[in-house]
């Protein structure tokens, strides 16, 4: 047990709690800590049990001051979130452990997650059927040609109306919701969130585009959700989320948050992490969280805790008040913005000041989420009135809600807006008005180059003249208003640089912030009331990320109106935002190619790296929902919203964006009519319930998991292969070859891409050896469970760009023969040589969204070390976590410096003994040696190292 057992206390106001008192136990120190800290301190002396958790690290923590940078600290956080693409290997992990367990003569019962582990899936929802409901869409208003009435969604209408027959607001008829929905064999068990008609707030038909992607879903992937549904019956601890509930950040968010943990009337604050990038969204809430790499999470859920540099915590002080045309998003990215330019990467973020309680809980959640876009490990809005009134509407009850208050404030976890109260002492502070943000979007290549909207005329033309590289398209001056004509549809269209080809309205961050959304709506509602359209060759797409955002989108009346303008629901997954989007016309990407046409994909997911759409959109924008949605009217981003019009309206008439942009005033009106507590309520009882598919799913109940050795989605991976109970010492590294020489911010996406499988690629040729035809490949992320499909597309991106072969294509060479290769059939011939491989690579290695194949994949390749100039932090320690060293050049060396062509052999002479951050020696076939760093943080990370990683450490525990 803890040494601070002394320390525990009842609730006042509820004697039957126990919790530990930290800030008696902290006393004067305490007071002056980031609120963060506090949270980490509570952790600390809760788990205290002098060998994973020991007294002296709970000390260090509360002497942050003195000691922030300086020292290494346990987390053990309270619960962890996987997403089925990072949750698949996990788990299968979890099963070959189990496996190997037995074969080395141990009990496999005893392998379990430690921790409550919530799986969510929802990341295989590809969108199959873009538009494919567009053609019934309802027409609002009946006639073609004149202006649609005017549908109100502030008024409510009567419920003595007779039933619907398709006017307006409604798809079809909705009184017993009787629809034509002949979609297949699933059609009559297919369950989902009603779309209500706003008339009568009765339940209307889906579009059929959910459904049809819904069944697509459970044939694709039926394989891997009975895996699922296995671990859920064998393992203990484990709780899976099925599909088609959400996205994992809005069903962590709306129902998996604890904000208190009430365990046997034991109290302590929530703490969480997951796999998603997605996952510091909950600090928004109040509950301390980030995202790590797949592999540490598994680390986590064999009860081992997380460590981390006692990290610097920056105070960002909000003050002023924000200015009408400003969404939500803006204020993110401004906020955003201002982080990146004060250097926040590795520390935590913590607000402050008069301007905090200005922002929604959905507005923190979305500030929150950001944070891998400027490198804090997380922005942490400490509980507040604010967060009081949302838990509230988010179906917490009563007595729930008191404890929570009283026991945050017990331990002055609780903020006070009043400027009385005293504010912690911060490592800096950055200070954001909030009256200074104007519009933005970001792209076209990264998103952290952002664009005021009123510049992106200008902004566009300069890409175009810069030469190719982070910003620039090199098109030459005379070709830069070409005009290709492309016939489509029985019409003639014309497409030039900037077109829009690709819109999508994904609320992967911001569907919690409904503002966000509905002003979308709204802005559609407004936009076809007035006559606008949107060209037919643009695939638009709405993905509302959860049936709660539907549901105000409906409530709300503005659906109709997005649908007419081809924003139709596609199902609610995370689509877009991680490249699963539905080919281009066949006709447009002809037409885009001939023309070398820089067309534009517009979205407003998080992210946007190259070529992760579709290989031919070149620039992409990440924008608010409503400026996708203008921006899909408008056609092109060459356009300056002041000076020109959208497009002509009814009788004509030019329309320009303010005509029909609404007010904040507007859209707090709706949104406080729309969006209730009904829909927590409505997401509780639908998770209570599961889906009929999901809950007529048969699947195995063994203590061991059946491999099926014809499977292409699931099979027993090859990490344990050498499993005994004591540890081999790490490889020597001798006479390695390069594998790749790799330029600056590489990031896990060129890596590990996550979309869909090339078909002139190694995983494809594997996959047509199996008997599949392209159309069955499905992506990679959806085939996470095959070790042979992740390998061969381990550095597979049609956008790597590798110095050996000098432009972008998934290829190297192997020096032996001489021969250009797929990188997959390179590696393997190097490794029947039985030669070892490394990497060589610039700054910056590993950035992106975390990826457990980014490590996993290079590992199985035979990668045995990386050696690049920096990397991203998480993708550091996943390296060492599977087994690969990470290395880095000295200060102000690279290979240039060096003389280094890549072509050498290399040899990396490890001492004996190991030490955090120590300098090695390596030698190369041409004599030259040089020394590097070893990027081994601390004894733990040592300790895995030798191990093979930290999945063979674990499973030694259990012999």
């Amino acid at each position: 047990g803890s040494p601070y057992q002394p320390a525990i206390e009842a609730l006042e106001s509820h004697p039957e709690k126990k919790f530990y008192n930290v800030s008696k136990l902290g006393g004067a120190k305490y007071d002056t800590l980031p609120y963060s800290i506090r949270v980490l301190f509570e952790s600390s002396v809760r788990n205290c049990d002098g060998f994973l958790v020991k007294e002296t690290d709970a000390m260090n923590i509360l002497d942050w001051k003195a000691k922030q940078n300086h020292v290494e600290v346990p987390f053990c956080p309270a619960r962890v979130v996987l997403q089925d693409f990072t949750g698949i290997p996990a788990m299968v992990d979890f099963a070959a452990m189990r496996e190997a367990v037995r074969n080395a003569g141990g009990d496999p019962v005893k392998v379990n997650p430690a921790c409550p582990t919530d799986l969510t899936v929802d990341h295989s929802l590809q969108i199959d059927f873009s538009k494919c409901a567009i053609q019934n869409a309802p027409n609002p208003g009946g006639g073609d040609q004149k202006p649609p009435a005017k549908l109100s969604p502030l008024k409510a209408q009567p419920r003595k109306l007779p039933p619907c027959r398709g006017h307006s607001g409604c798809r079809g008829s909705c009184s017993a919701g009787e629809s034509s929905r002949s979609s297949g064999p699933f059609s009559a068990q297919i369950e989902n969130t009603p779309i209500l008609c706003p008339f009568h707030l009765q339940p209307v038909p889906e579009p059929e585009t959910v459904l049809k992607n819904q069944e697509m879903e459970f044939g694709r992937n039926r394989e891997r959700l009975q895996f699922f549904k296995w671990s859920s019956k064998v393992f203990e601890n484990i709780s899976i989320i099925p599909p088609e509930t959400g996205t994992a950040h809005q069903v962590n968010l709306e129902y998996l948050s604890r904000v208190v943990f009430d365990v046997k009337d034991f109290l302590h604050p929530d703490s969480v992490v997951g796999t998603d990038s997605h996952t510091t969204m909950v600090n928004g809430l109040g509950i301390l969280g980030w995202g790590v790499g797949g592999i540490e999470t598994e680390a986590v859920m064999l009860g081992m805790p997380i460590t981390l540099t006692l990290p610097e915590v920056v105070g960002c002080e909000l003050t002023g008040t924000v200015s009408p045309f400003a969404t939500s998003i803006d204020i993110v990215l401004s906020i955003t913005k201002h982080l990146r330019q004060a250097d926040v990467a590795g520390k935590f973020v913590e607000f402050f000041g008069s301007g905090v309680s200005q922002l929604s809980v959905a507005d923190r959640t979305t500030i929150a989420n950001m944070c891998p876009e400027y490198g804090a490990i997380l922005s942490f809005f400490p509980v507040d009135n604010v967060t009081m009134k949302h838990l509230k509407h988010a179906g917490f009850d009563k007595a729930k809600l008191e404890v929570t208050e009283a026991y945050l404030k017990a331990v002055k976890l609780f903020r006070n807006d009043e400027s009385s109260s005293r504010e912690p002492e911060y490592s800096q502070v950055v200070q954001v008005s909030l009256s200074s943000i104007i519009p933005c979007v970001s792209g076209p290549k990264r998103s952290q180059d952002r664009v005021a909207v009123n510049n992106m005329k200008s902004d566009f033309q300069a890409c175009l003249n810069e030469k190719s590289g982070v910003k620039g398209f090199q098109i030459a001056a005379e070709k830069q208003n070409d005009i290709v004509p492309v016939q489509y549809e029985g019409n003639e269209y014309k497409l030039s640089h900037g077109c829009v080809v690709i819109a999508a309205v994904i609320s992967c961050t911001n569907n919690c912030n409904p503002s966000v959304m509905l002003a979308a709506g709204l802005l559609a509602k407004k936009a076809v009331e007035a006559g606008l359209v949107v060209k037919p060759y643009i695939r638009t797409s709405l993905s509302p990320g959860s049936g709660m955002v539907t549901h105000y989108l409906s409530s709300s009346g503005v659906l109709p109106y997005l649908s007419k303008l081809g924003f139709e629901v596609v199902g609610y997954g995370c689509s877009t935002c991680v490249g699963n989007t539905a080919p281009l016309p066949e006709a447009i990407r002809n037409a885009i190619k001939q023309g070398d046409i820089v067309a534009c994909g517009v979205l407003s997911g998080t992210k946007n790296f190259e070529g992760r759409l579709c290989d031919c959109v070149r620039a992409n924008y990440l924008a608010s929902p409503p400026l996708v949605v203008a921006y899909a009217i408008a056609g092109t981003v060459r356009i300056d919203f002041d000076t020109e019009p959208l497009g002509t309206g009814f009788n004509g008439k030019s329309i320009y964006l303010r005509d029909i942009w609404p007010t904040r005033q507007e859209l707090h009106t709706v949104e406080e009519e729309c969006v209730i507590s009904s829909m927590f309520k409505e997401l509780k009882e639908k998770m209570e319930k599961g889906n009929k598919r999901w809950n007529l799913l048969e699947a195995p109940e063994s203590t061991l998991f059946p491999w099926d050795l014809k499977s292409t989605y699931i099979r027993c991976p090859s990490f344990f292969d050498k499993l005994a109970k004591e540890a081999v010492s790490p490889p020597v590294v001798e006479k390695a070859h390069v594998l790749l020489y790799l330029g600056d911010s590489v990031t896990t996406d060129h890596i590990s891409p996550a979309g869909s499988i090339a078909r002139s690629s190694a995983a494809a040729k594997y996959l047509t050896s199996k008997g599949l035809t392209p159309r069955e490949f499905n992506s990679y992320g959806a085939r996470r469970g095959n070790d042979a499909v992740m390998t061969r597309g381990t550095f597979a991106n049609i956008k790597l760009l590798n110095k050996f072969i000098g432009k972008p294509a998934p290829k190297t060479i192997h020096f032996p023969s001489g021969q250009t290769l797929d990188v997959f059939e390179a590696a393997e011939l190097y490794q029947r040589e039985g030669i070892p491989v490394i990497i060589l690579a610039g700054k910056k290695y590993g950035l992106g969204s975390s990826r457990d194949w980014a490590a996993k994949g290079p590992f199985l390749l035979g990668v045995k070390a990386v050696l690049a100039e920096s990397y991203e932090k998480v993708h550091r320690s996943q390296l060492i976590g599977i087994g690969i060293a990470p290395l880095q050049f000295c200060p102000g060396e690279n290979p240039s410096t060096l003389g280094l062509t890549g072509r050498e052999q290399f040899s990396i002479l490890f001492p004996p003994e190991l030490s955090p951050r120590m300098t090695l020696d390596i030698k190369t076939s041409t004599g030259k040696v040089f020394s590097v760093i070893a990027l081994f943080e601390n004894n733990m990370e040592i300790t895995l190292y030798k191990n093979g990683g930290s999945l063979n450490f674990v499973a030694r525990r259990f012999l």
